[in-house]
């Protein structure tokens, strides 16, 4: 018998692929067939088959295995493959016309079989298929238009039986009406499932369902009922799909553009508002700035037109960040401030299902990065660190990823490498696990930055140009003159001199064709830099660029860079023997300053300053 028994598995085993669930079937088939008889671990050989006729495939042995059953037994499992993989014994009843004694009978002859399993649980008891497998198998012997019906008569029973607590079971409603001819229904529930999705950052989910939702609302006929339900739609997509693309992903820009154009035909409608931020978002990262301009003034208007606080927040913020990229930093904060006091309540956090991301966090953060540019880097880092804070209160994936990215921003800008690398790594992190591209570009570049900044050049370059990469591969360029300007500043530390002005010259142009202003005057003074770097005989062209930078500067009153170019300029007087001139153009920009002594560049302008006395 022992020999019998190693016989059959090898057969067994050559048949199968030989994971464990496809090897019980072939057992429990031998069992049904007659072959093998006893229980489980005692089992006696009846019959020695020289050969196994039965399936190559899993799929197969199933389906013959529900062939055997009795046609009641059969066609209980059928619909309870349609109900789902587990359920509670309160939904079959509901769903299947049965007497409760047979019923239970039929649930115990397909346990004993081994084609479900019951567990115990509260209130009641559930039922589940053994394996995924069993209940594909299943489900595929129901034929289309049974099918559809009984997915009907599930989503009808679920309705019923948990009316009081139907927020529960959206993705399971939105299931079965999707499955079934009810159309209206599923997208409802996709709706519904859609926005629980990106309440708890299931984004790909959201997408999932609302992408759905749409495609199914066009077999409906042709309304203003359904062009306002494909509008809401549309404005709830937008938010789930920045945050699996970016804000500048095509996609993103085709979703808001049907938006806008689904607004037109319904009219006055509160969607217009969320709508017009979409599109604001997808130019603003794409860094159209004429066009983000454009839609940030259209945003103000309607704002101020409706006196609404939460709206008067977005638009401002819109407004503020738009002209701090443009170079007008005192207009842009302006704007940021008057934006400030409108934040605080309850209705404000919830906007971030419109909006992506909590407006809070954002105007904190945006806020930072002017005050750095403004000349006030201790409250520029005070700032972020509030808005990383806000972000973590908030336990909302998506506003601490662009704090903890802007964070990076303000610790690059002050020049500390170390804990830069750290903001970075923190956003790459978060963004891996949660799916954000966006923010994980960017977190790759200021962490390559960070590298080159502490010595590991060749490692920086490289992350810096995978970033910039990935950014540009999803359309965003928003940020792009200082991401080049990062890179730049790796080149020099690695003595590519030509490289590096090669990239100046591209990060110019890039400010040329987009207006994109903040970081102009930094770019003039690295060209300064790397020409001096190049030959002692630059120095007039050098010159000239410092002069440049200088003139940007100020005319942005952007203090941070006129300290960091005066610098550069009296270094190179120093080198030429103008001690006055430079001690005279340095000292002033040093004693403006009223914070931030602790800060690598007025560390550097002070011991400057101390030489040249």
């Amino acid at each position: 018998t022992d020999t019998r028994l190693t016989s059959l598995k090898e057969l067994i085993l050559a048949r199968t692929d030989g994971t464990p669930f496809f090897m019980e079937e072939v057992v429990q088939t031998l069992v049904e067939e007659g072959a093998l008889q006893g229980t489980p671990g005692r089992y006696r050989l009846e019959t020695t088959p020289t050969e196994l006729s039965i399936s190559p495939t899993v799929q197969g042995v199933l389906a013959a295995r529900i062939d055997r059953l009795t046609g009641e037994e059969k066609a209980l499992l059928q619909q309870l493959a349609v109900i789902g993989r587990q359920f509670p014994v309160s939904l079959v009843k509901a769903v299947v016309a049965q007497a409760e004694a047979e019923l239970y009978g039929l649930l115990s002859s397909l346990q004993a079989k081994e084609f479900l399993y019951e567990q115990p649980a509260f209130p009641e008891s559930e039922y589940l298929f053994k394996h995924a497998l069993t209940q594909d198998v299943a489900y595929g012997t129901v034929l289309q238009e049974q099918r559809k019906a009984l997915h009907e008569r599930t989503g009808q029973a679920i309705e019923a039986l948990y009316k009081e607590k139907l927020e529960d079971h959206y993705s399971e409603l939105a299931h079965h009406y999707r499955l079934s001819e009810n159309a209206e229904k599923a997208v409802e529930y996709l709706g519904l499932a859609g926005q629980q999705a990106v309440q708890r950052s299931a984004n790909a989910e959201a997408v999932g369902h609302f992408t759905t939702a749409i495609e199914l609302l066009q077999t409906l006929p042709d309304s203003l009922e359904r062009s306002q339900h494909e509008l809401a739609l549309y404005v709830a997509l937008g938010v789930p799909l920045i945050a699996t693309t970016t804000f500048a992903a095509p996609e993103v820009g085709k979703v808001y553009l049907r938006a806008r154009a689904l607004c037109e035909q319904v009219g006055d409608t509160p969607e217009l508002f969320p709508t017009l931020w979409g599109l604001y978002a997808f130019y603003v990262t794409r860094a159209e700035y004429t066009m983000a301009h454009e839609l940030g003034e259209q945003l103000l208007h309607l704002a101020q037109s409706q006196r609404d606080s939460a709206l008067l927040l977005a638009a401002h913020y819109g407004m503020g960040h738009t002209l701090l990229h443009l170079g007008e930093l005192a207009p842009g904060r302006t704007h940021l401030a008057q934006g400030r006091p409108f934040y605080g309540s309850e209705q404000h956090h919830a906007m971030v299902v419109s909006y992506g991301f909590d407006l809070g966090v954002s105007a904190l953060s945006i806020e930072a990065e002017s005050l750095w540019l403004l000349g006030y880097p201790e409250q520029a880092l005070k700032s972020v660190l509030q808005a990383v804070t806000l972000a973590q209160a908030l336990a909302h994936p998506f506003s601490l990823a662009f704090a903890l990215d802007v964070a990076a921003r303000i610790r690059q800008f002050r020049r500390e490498g170390q804990a830069a690398q750290e903001s970075a790594e923190a956003v790459m992190a978060l963004s891996t696990e949660q799916g954000f591209p966006y923010w994980l570009a960017e977190g790759t570049i200021y962490r390559g930055w960070a590298l080159a900044e502490q010595g590991h050049r060749a490692e920086g370059v490289s992350q810096i140009r995978e970033g910039l990469a990935s950014r540009q591969a999803s359309g965003a360029d928003l940020f792009r003159s200082q991401f080049l300007a990062l890179l730049v500043e790796a080149c020099g530390q690695q003595g590519q001199v030509e490289e590096g002005l090669r990239m100046v010259a591209e990060a110019l142009a890039f400010v040329e064709r987009t207006e994109e202003r903040f970081y102009e005057a930094e770019l003039h003074r690295l060209k300064g830099q790397f020409l001096v770097q190049q030959s002692p005989d630059n120095a007039t062209e050098a010159e000239a660029c410092f002069h440049r930078a200088l003139d940007v500067s100020r005319n942005q009153a952007a203090r941070s860079w006129e300290l960091r170019t005066a610098t550069s300029l009296a270094r190179l007087w120093q080198q030429q023997g103008k001690t006055t001139e430079a001690r005279d153009l340095l000292a002033p920009v040093c004693n403006w300053f009223t914070e931030g002594f602790d800060t690598r560049d007025l560390q550097e302008a002070k011991a400057l300053l101390e030489e040249l006395r």
